[in-house]
């Protein structure tokens, strides 16, 4: 699938008010405000809109980023080499509809998105075996997906194998304590649902997530541009009170 293919499975997917010129325009228009910033589709936003029950105001209405998206642009653009128009192989897993459009317009990304049944996905895959050569991908991202992956430590393995020496990964989960925590023998979705609040999540990742990161051979960097924000913080409604795990190949 080429970037115009996903182009069009997402204008598909998305409603048309996200997509057409006009329908933004009165989007944002009608949302105008101070008080919010989405740094994403640089929005000033009267607030944002309710996502799911017990998630108040923590949606973009213009782009539909969540928090932790926000968090992660602001990262892309202040602290990577992301957009500095160098061409780069870039791997996203589990794409969002928030980042889709916006990267595969970029024309010096070769941008391949995967996912084990997404519709958005290029590739559809399983993390644990990538069907790809070693040290290909310049960039990898990969946010809130290993926390449903059985075996992470494999999946963080093959994320090392298919990055280029000089390449970096980014892996978002939810951090939610200070030792990780897994059962393998909790399969069933109800309790999977009580025991690590979601029915398709196999643990609840801690601040030890790190060692499992350097475990795999990366060397691993805790960024804290979420305590830097300050006002922006505010601003864009909150976002993950953790640092960024910024991933390199250790040099060896």
């Amino acid at each position: 699938m080429t970037n115009g293919d996903l182009k069009k499975v997402v204008k598909r997917l998305i409603p048309f008010r996200y997509y057409s010129p006009v329908s933004s325009i009165y989007v944002r228009l009608r949302n105008f405000g101070l008080n919010r910033y989405c740094p994403v589709c640089r929005t000033h936003l009267r607030s944002f809109t309710s996502y799911e029950a017990g998630r108040i105001e923590c949606e973009c209405p213009v782009c539909r980023s969540l928090e932790r998206h926000r968090l992660v642009w602001l990262f892309f653009t202040r602290k990577t080499n992301l957009f500095d128009g160098v061409p780069k192989k870039f791997l996203h897993i589990a794409p969002e509809w928030t980042f889709v459009e916006v990267f595969s317009r970029m024309r010096f990304l070769k941008y391949i998105t995967a996912d084990i049944a997404s519709p958005l996905a290029m590739v559809h895959l399983d993390v644990t075996a990538l069907p790809f050569t070693d040290k290909y991908f310049d960039v990898i991202f990969c946010s809130h997906v290993l926390e449903h992956v059985p075996n992470d430590q494999t999946a963080m393995r093959e994320f090392y194998r298919v990055l280029k020496p000089a390449g970096w990964f980014l892996p978002d989960v939810p951090i939610l304590r200070d030792t990780t925590f897994e059962d393998p023998s909790i399969t069933g979705s109800e309790e999977r649902e009580r025991v690590f609040g979601q029915n398709d999540h196999v643990r609840i990742y801690g601040r030890d997530f790190k060692k499992r990161l350097e475990n795999a051979g990366f060397e691993v960097r805790l960024d804290p541009l979420a305590h830097e924000l300050g006002e922006m913080a505010r601003r864009m409604n909150g976002v993950d009170d953790c640092d960024l795990y910024f991933c390199t190949k250790a040099r060896l």
